[in-house]
Formats: C-alpha cells, sequence, structure tokens
C-alpha cells in the first residue's frame, strides 16, 4: 500500500520529494531525475536515508521556467545557460 501524502499536505511543506513534484507539476519521473543529474534542479539530501529533497516553492517554479523554455524551442544546453544567468 502506498504511502503517498495528501495534496494539501505536498502543498503546506517546505520541502517535497521527487515523486510529489511529479504530482505537482505533471511532468515525467524520468524528466525531473534528467534535470537534476543535470544539475538543473537543486535538492538537500538527508544523510540517513540518502533521500533528496527540493524546496517546494522555488523548485516548481523553476520547472515551470524549463517548461517554457522548452516550449519556446530552447535546447537543454540554452536552457541550462539560461538557468545559469537566473541565479
Amino acid at each position: 500500500m502506498s504511502r503517498q501524502r495528501s495534496m494539501e499536505t505536498i502543498l503546506a511543506s517546505e520541502f517535497v520529494s521527487i515523486g510529489e513534484l511529479v504530482r505537482l507539476t505533471e511532468s515525467r519521473y524520468s524528466t525531473l531525475k534528467f534535470y537534476t543529474e543535470e544539475g538543473m534542479l537543486s535538492f538537500e539530501q538527508a544523510e540517513e536515508n540518502l533521500t533528496r529533497k527540493f524546496k517546494r516553492q522555488t523548485t516548481v517554479a523553476r520547472i515551470l521556467l524549463i517548461k517554457e523554455l522548452k516550449s519556446n524551442g530552447l535546447s537543454i544546453p540554452q536552457i541550462k545557460e539560461t538557468l545559469e544567468m537566473d541565479k
């Protein structure tokens, strides 16, 4: 049985998991994992169980920005460059 948190709980949380980001942004898990591995999404890692946790508000905003840039025809290298300038 799955132990998913409710959307209400997720929206009230400062930190979320990658699975919860999937639900919040309607993105694919593999896509968000790729963005994380490419350094496009930052996270904190809990030492005890190596779970990655993402700041909900800033990460959702960044994912939406990436989606917008992709829809405007930018490539991943161009998006990464744009994100670097946005820091």
